[in-house]
């Protein structure tokens, strides 16, 4: 069953709990696609993700590698950054079907960009701001099956 649903945040422990939660619940073989513009809480959300598995070394965007892998938690965490992706044929050069189609938890920044390779079966995470309702505020939509 497709599902939406729409959470505010009005600070970045607001934002890095609701991912946290959200990770909470994972199942392996998901994958999360994360979406917002620059400076809107992305990496506060994944690292709140990676908490919600366990993980407890440093998180951090993997805008020049591509993909970071955490290991130690309950479900390995697929960190995907593909802002600078030039070809899909890179996603592949890397082994991304290892990661979506395996044993743990993809979560992919600029997902739309690699969007022809993405599986059916997805969770939509997109983090916005609105700053008619303050400089913290975020709004949080989580769509896909559930």
């Amino acid at each position: 069953m497709e599902h939406k649903q729409i959470l505010d945040s009005l600070s970045e422990k607001e934002t890095f709990e609701i991912a946290k939660k959200l990770a909470e619940q994972a199942r392996a073989g998901e994958v999360y696609c994360l979406s917002g513009d620059l400076g809107v809480g992305k990496t506060v959300f994944t690292k709140g993700f990676a908490a919600g598995l366990g993980i407890t070394e440093p998180v951090s965007s993997p805008t020049f590698t591509i993909v970071q892998i955490y290991e130690e938690g309950r479900l390995p965490l697929y960190h995907f950054d593909v802002y600078r992706i030039e070809d899909i044929e890179e996603m592949e050069e890397i082994g991304y079907e290892d990661c979506f189609y395996g044993e743990g938890v993809c979560l992919v920044e600029w997902a739309d960009l690699i969007k022809e390779i993405l599986p059916e079966n997805r969770k939509k995470i997109l983090i916005e701001k609105d700053l008619e309702k303050g400089f913290d505020y975020r709004r949080i939509t989580i769509e896909g099956d559930v």
